[in-house]
Formats: structure tokens, sequence, C-alpha cells
């Protein structure tokens, strides 16, 4: 089993940074394709971003596509996410994922959800 604890939200202007974290607590993190879900309100969960159990690849949402960018570190159990050129309608709460599998990015694919940080881009 693998607990996830993410970190790193907060307000930003639109056209600010931030970067979320993600901690795992586990032995096993690089046997877990790791990556970034968000929920805005009143929308469904969607895929933000993923990365594989290697790290070698990583996959993206069109909108995020260029401002964001994820990575791990499998020696420290981490997983963050660098966004940049935050926009109004990236305000969401995101949910730090694990896949043991990998390759689907559905929501009903990912075996383990943190319990999300809130993100608020103001305009």
């Amino acid at each position: 089993q693998v607990q996830l604890v993410e970190s790193g939200g907060g307000l930003v202007q639109a056209g600010g940074s931030l970067r979320l974290s993600c901690a795992a607590a586990g032995r096993t993190f690089s046997t877990y394709a790791m990556g970034w879900f968000r929920q805005a309100p009143g929308n469904s969960r969607e895929f933000v971003a993923g990365i594989t159990k290697s790290g070698r690849r990583t996959y993206y949402a069109d909108s995020v596509k260029g401002r964001f960018t994820i990575s791990r570190d499998n020696a420290k159990n981490t997983v963050s996410m660098q966004m940049n050129s935050l926009k109004p309608e990236d305000t969401a709460v995101y949910y730090c994922v694990a896949d043991p599998v990998g390759g689907s990015w559905s929501v009903s694919g990912m075996d383990y959800w943190g319990k999300g940080t809130l993100v608020t881009v103001s305009s």
C-alpha cells in the first residue's frame, strides 16, 4: 500500500508559478507510475500529468502542456509538478495518484489517491 501526502498548494495570481510536491510512504515507490489529477468546483476529476515508474516518460493533458512539468525522485519517494503561467481555469484541488500498472491515466485506473491540495489562481 502507498500513502500519499501533497503539499505546495496556495493562492497565486494569474501568470504566476507554484510547485506541488507529493511524498509517498512505502518502500516500493519506484514500482508505481505517478501522476496528478485535479478537480475544479462543479467539475469531475481530470488527468493533469503522469510519469512512468522510471521517470523516463511523461504525459500531459493538452490544457497544461508547455506550462506544467512533472518529475520524480525515486530515492526520496517524491513526485513534483512545477506549474508555470498559471491561469484562473487551473484553480482546483490537485491530487497525487499512484498506479502500480501505469499507462491508463484514468480516474478508475488509479489505485491510490492523496487527500489533495488546493490551488487558487486569481485573475
